[in-house]
């Protein structure tokens, strides 16, 4: 396999990893001794900000330093996302996987119609939904297919794509609709 740079981001990152680590010594093996040559220190690593107490009239309550949270994986309309069973996607891509409920945007201005799946998608995790449909049309005239366009990118939406597993069209021949399959809680 061929080597690659690291980035910047990612160099940064891994010097964080090891910051803290210690070379184990094997009982076995006898200790090297370090040459007498003065050798530089490395550069130190910039401390990463911990916890810090806040004194409030009641309690020290812990302020927690921002970390970015990993980003999930881009959303891609008939794509296998990463930690998808084989059995879900195979049922969900071929259209066995039974829907709970549909919603249809036919008719709706853009606003309203996300308005309309925003509150659909909430509606789906409070019931702890697990396969959606969700049919925007095909859309006619020179400006069409709208909803449909921008749909992924709702989809896509912080708040929404923590819900989202996959998306697919429920069949090769109709990308009027998709169906998406949501995270369910455990019972």
């Amino acid at each position: 396999m061929a080597k690659r740079d690291l980035r910047e981001e990612e160099a940064t990152l891994w010097r964080m990893v090891v910051r803290d680590i210690k070379p184990l010594r094997s009982p076995r093996s006898p200790r090297r001794l370090a040459p007498a040559a003065k050798v530089e220190p490395p550069a130190p690593v910039p401390e990463v900000p911990r916890s810090i107490p806040v004194v409030t009239g009641r309690s020290f309550l812990p302020v927690q330093s921002e970390r970015p949270k990993p980003r999930p994986a881009e959303l891609s309309v008939g794509v296998r996302a990463p930690g998808l069973d084989d059995t879900s996607w195979k049922r969900l891509s071929r259209g066995q996987m039974k829907v709970d409920a549909r919603l249809d945007l036919h008719g709706y201005v853009v606003q309203e119609a996300f308005e309309r799946l925003y509150d659909f998608m909430q509606r789906a995790r409070v019931r702890n939904w697990r396969c959606v449909e969700v049919v925007t049309g095909l859309g006619s005239g020179e400006t069409s297919g709208l909803i449909r366009r921008e749909l992924p990118m709702w989809l896509q939406r912080g708040d929404l794509r923590s819900m989202v597993l996959a998306v697919v069209h429920p069949h090769a021949a109709n990308h009027g609709s998709v169906r998406i399959l949501l995270k369910t809680r455990r019972r």
